[in-house]
This record gives C-alpha cells, structure tokens and sequence, in this order.
C-alpha cells in the first residue's frame, strides 16, 4: 500500500509538471515585471522569528547543528529548545510603520518579509498551523501589520517563503530529529499532501496582504521536487505582477546569489567581463544585450548572519556597503540587504547608522542608481560604471585628483556633471580618449559619481 501511493504521488507531480512546461514565462510581461523591480534597485530584507530570542540563526541550529564555539549561530541550543521559543515571543516594541520608514530613510524602495523560514514557524497568521504567531504571547499577525504599513507608505512589499519545512509531517518524519531528514522526503506518500499545504499558504499570502511585489524562495538543494511550474502559475494567477526567484527548481524571472556579487554581468550563457575565468563567457571587457542580460539580486548580511546575534559584532562598515551597491548595480543586479530584528522588534542601532549612511550618500547619488543598469565601461581600475538612457555615471572609489583618462570608444560626450553640488567639470575628447579635470579631493570618501552625459 505505501509503495502503490508513492507512486501515485510520484505520477501526479511528474503529470503536473509536464502539463504546465508551457506555462513557463517569458517574453514581454516577465520583462515588464522585471524592470519595474530592478529599477528599485535596493531593498530591504527581513529576517525575523522567534529564534531571535536564542541569537541563533534562522533554523539552521536545528538541522545543522554545532557545537563548535566558533560557531555561535548555530550552536547551545537543542530542537526542543528552539522549537519552545514561541512560548517566550513577544515583540512589544514592534512598530511596522518604524520599519517601513526607516527603509524610505535608507533609499530602500522594496522590502522581502520572511514569512516563513525552514522550521516552519508562519510570522503570518496561516490558518493551516498552530505553529504560528498568532499563538505566542504576542498573538498579532505582524505580516499583516507590516504589510498595512507598507501599503500606506506606499512601499511594495514582497514574501519569502521557505518551501522546506522542518515543523510539517508531511515534509519530513516529525518523529526523527531534523538533522537526519531536513532535506525532505519526497518519496514518502504523504509529500503531495505537503505540497497542497504549500499551495494553501501561498494562496493566503497571495490573497489577504493587498499587493505583493515578489515571492522570495528558498528552496535549499534538489528543488525539482516542489513542482515549480506549479507554484509559477499560482503566484502569476493570483498576483499578475508579482515576481518569483529562482529556488524552487525553475529559473523564475531572476537568479539570486547569496553573500556574494557575481564578478562579471551575469548573462545566460555565463559572466560578461568576469575576472575569473571559470565564470567567464567568452566575452571579456564587453556588455551583453538585453537579451543575452540575466536579470538577478543579490542578498547580503551587514555583518555575518541573518537572524538578531547579540554575538555578532562583525558589522560591514557604511563605505563597504555603498560600494557594495555600486558594485551590483554596475553589474546590472538589484541589492537586498538584510536586516535581523531584535526579540523586542527593533531594530538594532548599527544597522540603523549604516542604513541612514546608505540613504544620504543616496540622496546625492540616486539618480546614478535607481532606473540605472550596467555601464559601458567595465574593466577600470579606479571605479564603476551604471548608465540609464543617454547618461553614463562614474563611480570613483579611487579619487586621482587634478585629471583623469578614461578610454571612451564610441562615446561622444556632452557634458560631465560631479553630482555632489551638481558642479560641472571641464573635459576634452581627442579620439577615444576622454581627460576630466577633477578637484583636488573627492567629496565623498565611499564613491564619487560623475554624470556623463552622451551625443
């Protein structure tokens, strides 16, 4: 009887997916999408549960667990005590609206809420679980909170959701400790059923938090098992423009590097401009075309984890990050950096400096940013490049003073524009070679940005 349901269940996904390969989006509407999301360029990301309490990463300590006292995120706790923590949660401080504002202040134009990390814990009020927040002390649906704050400051909002589910029998073997099965078993009879609790939850994020600009997957390895094309369509049937990442078996509308900017513009043949040569996709010190383009974010800590560590005191500092940014967005990519509330449901001080930081260098340089995409020039040694119609913008994290040469081939420029003070600078162009005349200091020790404007 267990083999003949397996391989029901087996049938019924393989089924599934085969009659919904030609649901697979692509072409105009999936690029619409995209360039709406990529003209944001710089998001906020929220990593937030009860685990905060312990100051112990999301969910890891239970199917990774450590010991080792040089790893702080993920030991000195057991599953029963993580799985208690619940019962003390209770964010008094929790102010959405703060959230929401401090993410403006930043020049943050998205946010990605965890709606559920991979033990399983709903921070929103599901009602398919009694593993949830509205049954801790708090007893408030802070997804739903947050999204009213979001959408009263006009602020689009989108939801990560962890397919792998640490809490769910369906997933796994409950009876066993998380550490021996946390990858699921899909072969056992009860997964078709998990994958319909997936669809119920999604369809309550979908439907009953207003309008919902990504759903954010973490479907960690072996990602053809969650039925993608499934999950593709329903997010599309339900919220037209919302996007879908790339971890749950399906390219989705852009990929997702975690803790690291790719070395090159990501393209889908490979890397264009990579300085690795295992990345590189035959096309060094060249920019792809739209078509060739792959659209892509990149998630980053400020220090080393994700969740509130009391214990991690390694913060990024505020230049790093902004250069962070230029980086990714001189290679066409959006940022989504995260932040790890604290138990209370602040934010922590050192992430709110650096948030601020971000925001002023921003309120200077934005327009150098936001609606920007990939420069022409990416091989400098000095800075970056973004451009946006018919402007190309300098970012120069190595100020030369006096004067600076840049090979401009094919570009004749009209004017050159330092954004700080919005100061205009002498130029001349003899052939391919463009000399700026610059001031002695840079006004900005992180990145100075000169507006290029083109014939």
């Amino acid at each position: 009887m267990r083999r003949k349901a397996c391989l029901v269940g087996l049938v019924l996904c393989i089924t599934s997916a085969a009659a919904q390969v030609s649901h697979v989006e692509s072409g105009p509407a999936a690029s619409e999408r995209w360039q709406r999301y990529n003209g944001w360029k710089f998001g906020m990301f929220i990593h937030w549960g009860p685990y905060s309490l312990a100051s112990v990463e999301a969910s890891w300590p239970i199917m990774t667990p450590s010991r080792d006292p040089q790893d702080p995120a993920r030991n000195a706790i057991s599953e029963a005590e993580y799985r208690a923590l619940p019962s003390r949660f209770n964010p008094v401080r929790y102010d959405p609206r703060e959230w929401v504002r401090l993410a403006q202040r930043a020049g943050q134009r998205y946010m990605v809420f965890t709606s559920k990390h991979h033990d399983g814990f709903c921070m929103f009020d599901s009602a398919y679980t009694e593993y949830k927040i509205t049954r801790t002390p708090y007893g408030k649906d802070v997804a739903a909170m947050l999204a009213a704050a979001a959408r009263e400051e006009r602020m689009p909002l989108g939801f990560y959701y962890s397919p792998p589910d640490m809490n769910h029998p369906g997933y796994r073997d409950t009876t066993k400790p998380a550490s021996v099965n946390w990858r699921g078993e899909p072969w056992r009879p009860e997964w078709p059923l998990y994958l319909d609790y997936m669809r119920l939850q999604l369809t309550e994020l979908l439907t009953r938090y207003g309008s919902v600009a990504v759903i954010w997957f973490d479907g960690l390895d072996e990602q053809r098992k969650y039925d993608g094309y499934r999950f593709q369509r329903l997010v599309h049937e339900l919220q037209p423009g919302a996007l879908m990442n790339n971890r749950i078996g399906l390219p989705g509308d852009f990929s997702t590097p975690e803790q690291r900017i790719p070395a090159g513009i990501p393209t889908r043949a490979g890397t264009v401009g990579a300085t690795n040569p295992a990345e590189d996709a035959g096309l060094s010190k060249q920019v792809p075309g739209p078509g060739d383009f792959q659209p892509w974010e990149t998630c980053m800590t400020i220090n080393d984890t994700w969740a509130y560590n009391r214990n991690d005191r390694n913060f990024k500092p505020a230049s790093e990050l902004i250069r962070m940014l230029v980086e990714v967005a001189s290679r066409g990519g959006n940022f989504l950096l995260n932040v790890g509330p604290t138990p209370e449901g602040t934010i922590q001080p050192e992430f709110q400096e650096r948030l601020l930081a971000i925001g002023d260098w921003l309120k200077i340089n934005g327009e150098a940013i936001y609606g920007a995409t990939y420069g022409p020039w990416q091989d400098l040694s000095f800075g970056r490049t973004t451009a946006k119609g018919r402007m190309i913008y300098l970012h120069i994290f190595q100020w030369p003073g006096g004067s600076l040469n840049i090979q401009a081939d094919g570009v004749k420029v009209r004017r050159v524009t330092l954004l700080a003070g919005r100061r205009t600078l002498e130029f001349s162009q003899n052939g391919s070679s463009l000399l700026i005349r610059l001031p002695p200091d840079p006004p900005d020790p992180a990145a100075s940005v000169l507006s290029i404007e083109t014939r």
